[in-house]
């Protein structure tokens, strides 16, 4: 029973993983037809179109945001581990526990805590972009959007990290999926 719960989470997870990168994917080459149609329409035409430079801020936010979310579920985050490493394996298992609890409570309190007061309030007040006349809270949500899955990944590595017994804490724990 508890194997096939594992792989029931095993099988989403994947599927949301990769949702999120198809969705990263094509947020980015909107990214970049919108950079290019603004470069086209500055010298070619002769005047920028005035939406490709607020639209392209608003995708790079999200891009930035999201993607940074994915490269940490995939342990593909800079570290500096010089020092770590110099510890025995039972103690680089604890830092790598302390490093998962400091991002998920980063992400759970900030990201989302704070990032959902800030959405709340700016849609109650109203606030438009200059140019696109969107509202401004839906540009903010990609900080509570992405803290939703940085806890995930976080709760997901330090399930791993406390169900291991191996000591290698520093040891690629990615799946190949």
């Amino acid at each position: 029973m508890q194997n096939g719960l594992f792989l029931i989470i095993h099988r989403v997870r994947g599927m949301v993983v990769r949702g999120l990168a198809g969705c990263l994917i094509a947020a980015f080459a909107t990214l970049v037809l919108v950079v290019l149609w603004g470069v086209f329409t500055r010298y070619l035409l002769g005047h920028q179109a005035d939406w490709t430079e607020e639209a392209a801020i608003y995708l790079l936010i999200w891009v930035s945001l999201l993607g940074a979310a994915v490269t940490y579920e995939e342990h593909g985050h800079l570290g500096v581990d010089y020092l770590v490493n110099k510890l025995d394996p039972a103690a680089r298992r604890v830092a790598a526990i302390c490093v998962e609890l400091v991002v998920l409570l980063f992400a759970a309190g900030i990201l989302i805590g704070g990032g959902w007061t800030l959405v709340f309030e700016t849609l109650a007040k109203g606030q438009l972009s200059p140019t696109l006349h969107a509202k401004v809270g839906y540009l903010y949500a990609a900080a509570p959007v992405s803290g939703l899955f940085f806890t995930l990944f976080a709760l997901e590595h330090l399930i791993k990290l406390l169900a291991t017994c191996a000591p290698d804490a520093t040891a690629d724990t990615t799946d190949p999926d």
